[in-house]
């Protein structure tokens, strides 16, 4: 299997995740405007049966989400983020043991939701939100960084690159060194090239094409494209069916080395991802 990337252990809070193999991150939106699955995860019935569902379909990580990100989304305010967010946590974690990881970039909800168990912050900010920062060291949680130029509000309106490898490598990096100059030891940071995050379909297909040279390198890749609108647009498909294009990706991904595929569809991507990783272990000998 692909190893090119040296981390395999990802201390998690209380648990850890091995990153020998792809771990599968099954993604719970409880907000009301996110593009795939908006409001259909706002209750705490629905939203537990669908992390068990999610669970039994072979994720290992659970992704909380309290405020959409989706070009042009509305922001919430603070007390609504942790009042959707941190409650969801605590029930996750007091009912199923895995992984939870906390889809923010709200100082106040990493700190009320690694309180209630969770063991993974993944910020699409990369903790550049004021007292971000301060907020992951206290809680010594994981922490994945993603890349995005501009906010949701107005990421998608005309993103521009020389090179988008180039720059996206330049930000990771000097965002590492920043959580490694805060205290934040280098096994518990995650790195995300951030697909669709301020990217024309032509950026996305360059740097996913480019992922094995995202730095730095020794960093383990989180891959988010389910769903997303580069699939979209590439298979002119609508959002209900762009399950095929992800999968393909999703297995793209790991022959690529990512070592967290985030998706709305479990099932299927953990059959995609296992069938790829077979083949690589059959490669190696």
């Amino acid at each position: 299997m692909n190893t090119d990337r040296n981390n395999s252990r990802l201390p998690c809070g209380n648990r850890e995740l091995d990153l020998s193999r792809t771990q599968i991150m099954g993604i719970l939106n409880i907000t009301p405007d996110s593009f795939s699955d908006g409001g259909r995860y706002n209750r705490m019935d629905t939203a537990l049966q669908r992390v068990e569902q999610m669970l039994a379909a072979g994720a290992t990580i659970i992704d909380v989400g309290g405020e959409s990100t989706r070009p042009g989304a509305a922001l919430v305010s603070v007390q609504e983020e942790v009042d959707r967010v941190v409650p969801m946590v605590e029930a996750i974690t007091a009912r199923f043991d895995t992984v939870v990881s906390v889809d923010t970039s709200t100082p106040e909800v990493m700190r009320g939701s690694a309180g209630v168990g969770a063991g993974l912050i993944n910020d699409i900010r990369a903790l550049l939100r004021p007292g971000a920062m301060e907020a992951a060291v206290d809680t010594g949680l994981a922490v994945c960084l993603m890349h995005m130029q501009g906010e949701p509000q107005t990421m998608q309106q005309a993103p521009v690159y020389d090179s988008v490898l180039a720059e996206v490598n330049s930000f990771l990096e000097l965002r590492v060194q920043a959580c490694l100059d805060a205290g934040i030891e280098r096994s518990r940071l995650v790195l995300d090239p951030g697909f669709g995050f301020g990217k024309s379909l032509q950026h996305n297909l360059e740097l996913f094409a480019s992922m094995r040279q995202v730095r730095p390198l020794d960093l383990p890749l989180l891959v988010g494209v389910s769903r997303k609108s580069m699939i979209g647009q590439a298979l002119d498909r609508p959002v209900d069916q762009r399950l095929a294009g992800g999968l393909a990706l999703a297995t793209l991904a790991v022959t690529m080395g990512a070592r967290i595929i985030r998706v709305h569809d479990v099932a299927e991507t953990v059959d995609a991802v296992r069938m790829a990783e077979a083949v690589l272990a059959a490669e190696q000998g």
